[in-house]
């Protein structure tokens, strides 16, 4: 397919100056070939104007494009004919000009003498001068000029040179350059892989596609043609340009799956994000079950608690109200089952009284015995006399009591058996009787604890079952201390039972005092924070309600504490009160084994809590609030300073931190092990050792702690002379001969009992009542 450019020169309308390859490059829009057009492939038609293979639309619009350019403004086309009619010589680099008259002489010579060269256009573009306004002819005078130029031209480029001879190619037959490239190089898809001795360059829009006016051309690409040397052949540019495709179809094939995978995994999280709300809805429906079921099972056992109280308030009894002058104070009064056993208690002493006087006046009526029938001895004369007096006295008017009658001896032993088996049975009766108030007394101090908590309940903020940070259902009161509340609680979070303490502040307080029990509260928080062993009591949260109130949340045991089980039970036994001892020695040597070391100094019944609520069962220990730290500033060779002297329990605590003096005592972890053998002392034998029934206040006036130099052991109940040693050595009175904590874990005592065979001389390990070993057996038994 030619266009207009490439048609054989009979049928072109164009200029004959105009070289064809530059032209076709030059307007490659009006070129239907697509690539730089051979004149050779032209086929002349005599008998049409219009290429055949030319479609008549674009033909038309090829002539209105040809008008067009003959219709250019004259300085114009001058311009353009200088652009493709110079003449550079390619070695020299010398220019020279073609004069077209006087006025194309004048225009080559100042701007256009080196157009010739194939350098790139855009440099001489600068130097073309500006476009001068014509002054406006007739369109008849403007055809004929543009006729006459249009001739002039032709003339000038018959007389030049052909643009051919100004480009040096070895072509071989004197064509142009371009012509003699083969049409795979020409091809504008392989400019770049194969080079040629040319290059053609344009970096600005040709003068000639501005002479159109309104009707832009599109620029043509540039053409650069380079000789480079490679080894690559066909072959190696095809397997390097399939191993490329390959590699590309791979990454798309990689990007198609990731994408394949990314959008499953976009639909994952969306089914998992579906199915967390759906589990979330459904946990929140869960909790509020929870909440409900919690709240309406707590309600039920307050209402049973209430109930159960006040028919104990008849039984136990109950306390009232009695004025004492200006004052009115709390009196207990017994109930009827305190009453009916007092009366039962007054029934036996009655029935004991009466025998007592029965067995009086049998002894008067006792036989005498046969030996003395025998024998008369010296009294029988008086008696004598005394019976003739009574027989002798029938004539006194007044009546006289007759003298018992004698019982046989069969008789007397018989009434003295009796009256033994009646006392026998009396004494059975009083044990019973006495075995029964100490039981209603256990019972009395559950239901006065009962009521005072109950009261405590009814008078707290929290009895409507708030829950505390959105987590913390609290149930029932606990207990109640100065100033603060023990709840149970129910963790919805951890599903799971909690003690909740809730520390309020006395708001009449100065902001001192409430800082300085804040802080308080705060250094008990850190340090049983840290803490994790079996045998103290996990703290698991910690936050605050207001500025007067903020809570600690416990773990929850659901037995009593130790001071409570010996209000109840008075004492147990030794097994059991070593096995409690053991596990408290245990936590202190953990307290002692941690990074800075903590020493306790509130040890007390009511601080071990019993797990199950039996002696034989676990302990843990609770409340740090009076903990001393050991760090490297405050602890030294002999202690660390006392600086909360006199706070404590002081049945509890030893000698050393009642003395008084300039400086504060020194004190360590052997306080510790001093109320280690007031516990022990106080478990096996029901009473404290040093101040018993004694209040604080007269221990510390009457310098109680100070002068107990030496314990005493009661004579009842039994203990071993192990234990005994055991609570010497905790309870020594000068702390340099008292045991340490690491000591007192290591004490033979606390130890399995190490006995030797009498037969042989192996050794066997037992508890406190193992069964015997055989003799000769040497292994160690625990």
């Amino acid at each position: 397919m030619l266009c207009c450019f490439c048609r054989p020169s009979s049928l072109n309308t164009h200029p004959p100056f105009f070289p064809q390859e530059l032209l076709c490059a030059t307007f490659p829009s009006l070129c239907m070939s697509g690539t730089l057009c051979n004149p050779s492939n032209a086929v002349p038609h005599a008998s049409s104007s219009v290429c055949p293979t030319t479609p008549p639309s674009l033909y038309t619009r090829e002539i209105c494009a040809m008008d067009e350019l003959h219709s250019l403004d004259p300085r114009r086309q001058e311009l353009l004919e200088a652009r493709f009619t110079g003449v550079v010589s390619g070695s020299t680099g010398s220019t020279g000009s073609c004069s077209v008259g006087a006025k194309a002489s004048t225009n080559n010579e100042s701007s256009n003498h080196s157009f010739g060269s194939l350098g790139s256009l855009s440099d001489k573009e600068s130097e073309t001068p500006e476009k001068k306004p014509s002054e406006p002819s007739r369109g008849r005078k403007r055809k004929a000029e543009n006729q006459s130029e249009s001739s002039q031209g032709k003339s000038i480029g018959g007389r030049g040179h052909k643009i051919s001879d100004y480009f040096e190619y070895q072509g071989g037959n004197g064509s142009s350059p371009v012509r003699g490239i083969s049409p795979a190089i020409r091809s504008p898809q392989n400019s770049h892989s194969h080079s040629t001795p040319s290059s053609v360059q344009q970096n600005s829009p040709s003068p000639t596609a501005l002479a159109f006016g309104d009707h832009p051309v599109t620029q043509p690409k540039q053409l650069s043609f380079k000789i480079t040397q490679t080894d690559l052949t066909m072959l190696k540019l095809a397997a390097l340009e399939s191993n490329k495709n390959q590699d590309l179809e791979k990454k798309e094939g990689r990007i198609d799956d990731l994408l394949r995978a990314n959008c499953d995994l976009r639909r994952q999280i969306d089914e998992q994000q579906k199915l967390l709300e759906k589990y979330k809805e459904r946990l929140n429906k869960c909790i509020s079950m929870s909440k409900k079921l919690l709240i309406e099972k707590s309600t039920q056992e307050k209402l049973a608690s209430r109930e159960k109280s006040m028919q104990d308030r008849l039984r136990l009894g109950h306390f009232t109200t009695v004025r004492h002058g200006a004052s009115f104070t709390e009196q207990w009064t017994d109930g009827f089952a305190f009453q009916n056993l007092v009366k039962q208690q007054e029934w036996v002493n009655q029935q004991r009284e009466d025998i007592e006087r029965q067995r009086k006046l049998l002894a008067k009526r006792k036989p005498p015995s046969t030996n003395n029938s025998q024998t008369p001895s010296a009294n029988s004369e008086p008696k004598q006399r005394k019976n003739k007096a009574v027989n002798g006295a029938e004539n006194d008017p007044f009546l006289r009591p007759s003298l018992p009658q004698l019982l046989t001896l069969a008789e007397y032993h018989e009434q003295e058996e009796i009256f033994k088996l009646r006392l026998g049975h009396l004494k059975k009766e009083e044990a019973e009787i006495q075995a029964e108030l100490e039981r209603l007394e256990r019972v009395r101090n559950l239901h006065i604890r009962e009521l005072k908590r109950i009261n405590n309940e009814d008078n707290s903020q929290f009895k409507d079952h708030p829950t505390l940070n959105e987590r913390y259902l609290l149930l029932h009161l606990l207990g109640r201390g100065g100033f603060s509340e023990v709840y149970k609680a129910f963790d919805l979070y951890e599903q799971r039972y909690a003690a909740v303490k809730i520390h309020q502040l006395n708001k009449s307080w100065r902001d001192e005092k409430k800082e300085n029990y804040h802080k308080h509260a705060c250094r008990e928080y850190r340090i049983h924070k840290e803490l994790d062993h079996p045998r103290i009591v996990k703290l698991y949260d910690y936050f605050s309600l207001d500025t007067d109130t903020f809570c600690t949340v416990l773990e929850y045991c659901e037995g009593n504490d130790l001071d409570f089980y010996l209000k109840q039970h008075k004492l147990m036994s030794e097994k059991e009160a070593r096995s409690i001892v053991m596990q408290i020695v245990n936590a202190l040597r953990y307290l002692n084994e941690i990074k800075p070391p903590i020493i306790h100094y509130d040890l007390k019944p009511g601080n071990i809590l019993l797990v199950d609520g039996t002696a034989c069962g676990e302990i843990k220990i609770t409340d740090f609030g009076l903990s001393k730290i050991m760090d490297d500033d405050s602890y030294g060779v002999d202690g660390m300073d006392l600086t909360s002297q006199g706070a404590g329990t002081y049945w509890y605590l030893p000698p050393e931190c009642f003395v008084v003096g300039k400086e504060p005592p020194k004190i360590s972890n052997k306080v510790d092990v001093w109320s280690v053998g007031v516990i022990f002392f106080q478990c096996l034998y029901g009473r404290k050792p040093f101040g018993h029934n004694q209040s604080q206040q007269d221990i510390l006036q009457e310098n109680t702690i100070l002068k107990a130099t030496e314990v005493q052991f009661p004579v009842k109940p039994v203990v071993s002379n192990e234990a005994k040693a055991f609570i010497r050595r905790c309870l020594a009175y000068r702390k340099e001969d008292r045991f340490d904590v690491h000591q007192l874990a290591n004490d033979p005592y606390l130890l399995p009992h190490m006995r030797r065979s009498n037969s042989s001389g192996n050794l066997h390990m037992t508890g406190l009542a193992a069964s015997p070993t055989p003799p000769t057996s040497s292994i160690i038994s625990y």
